[in-house]
């Protein structure tokens, strides 16, 4: 019998709450709502702004949304200060049963790559129990092949946590890296995609779903090749990019998606977190803006793929 995974939690929620789509927290002080922010605050209490503003959120999009995407870059621009607060972003988020992808995008080798995997990876132990502050699933970085996915990977299933690997990225200039094509015509996506299917179908990674803990990132903005790494990833669990201000629709996303329509999970953020300066919400409270376009947001892709 095949033990429960990160991969199996992920499906269930996606189940409870009816949306394959997840919130990214990605807060920038310049655009928070006008009620929560100064002027010229000194830096510190712009954090304190950030997590008012942040719990916000959270408590916004809880009712719609099975998963959060915290991007960690936001709050390590503040140093100590920002990051206690992206740990306290976690911890929060699963207090609201909502599962948190850790959008950190490490990578190394040896000793140094098991060293970045415990630091996101495993709760440590106090005299309470576990620490909550640890992200059910982290973003990594394939580049170093094998040496750089096999620590994180050996982590997230001894901890029963997921990781996703960037595999096709939605930015518009992806392709002058990843679609660089060896003698044979196959291109670099497609060689990382291959390494993560190969990998990920390790023994002990798949859970009783059928997919595996590691899962893949794999931007909106490019169906077509989505489509492809489908065929290639049948195991993995998509993580999807791009979608709203990236320029990806839902029936872009919807090409990431399994014809029984699992397999991956849409993400969206500055078009929820900042839709309160949209013109239709100017007499709106902005928490309940962003409630709204979430709802909105899982409402557009669940029609795209459940067609």
């Amino acid at each position: 019998m095949m033990d429960r995974n990160f991969a199996d939690e992920l499906l269930d929620a996606i189940a409870e709450k009816g949306s394959p789509v997840c919130v990214g927290l990605d807060p920038v002080f310049e655009k928070l709502p006008e009620t929560l922010r100064r002027d010229t605050p000194e830096e510190v209490e712009q954090v304190e702004m950030l997590e008012e503003f942040c719990e916000g959120v959270l408590e916004a999009v809880a009712p719609f949304v099975p998963a959060v995407k915290i991007q960690s870059a936001y709050f390590e621009r503040y140093g100590p200060a920002g990051v206690g607060l992206y740990n306290r972003m976690i911890a929060r988020a699963i207090d609201m049963d909502l599962l948190v992808i850790g959008d950190v995008k490490r990578n190394d080798i040896g000793p140094t790559a098991q060293a970045y995997a415990q630091g996101h990876l495993r709760a440590l132990q106090t005299s309470i129990g576990p620490t909550p502050d640890v992200a059910n699933a982290i973003t990594v970085n394939g580049y170093f092949g094998a040496d750089g996915l096999t620590p994180f990977i050996d982590m997230a299933a001894a901890e029963s946590r997921g990781v996703f690997v960037l595999v096709r990225t939605s930015n518009p200039s992806a392709g002058q890296v990843q679609d660089f094509a060896d003698a044979n015509g196959s291109k670099l996506y497609e060689h990382v995609a291959r390494l993560v299917a190969r990998i990920g179908d390790g023994e002990g990674l798949i859970g009783e779903s059928g997919y595996s803990c590691v899962g893949a990132v794999v931007g909106a903005t490019w169906p077509d090749q989505a489509r492809q790494l489908r065929e290639i990833m049948p195991r993995q669990i998509f993580l999807v990019p791009g979608f709203g201000a990236q320029g990806a629709t839902a029936d872009d996303c919807a090409a990431s998606f399994k014809a029984d329509g699992t397999g991956a999970i849409v993400n969206s953020s500055r078009g929820v977190i900042f839709a309160f300066w949209q013109e239709r919400f100017a007499s709106v409270d902005w928490k309940q803006a962003v409630a709204v376009a979430a709802e909105e947001f899982a409402a557009q892709i669940r029609k795209a793929v459940f067609k």
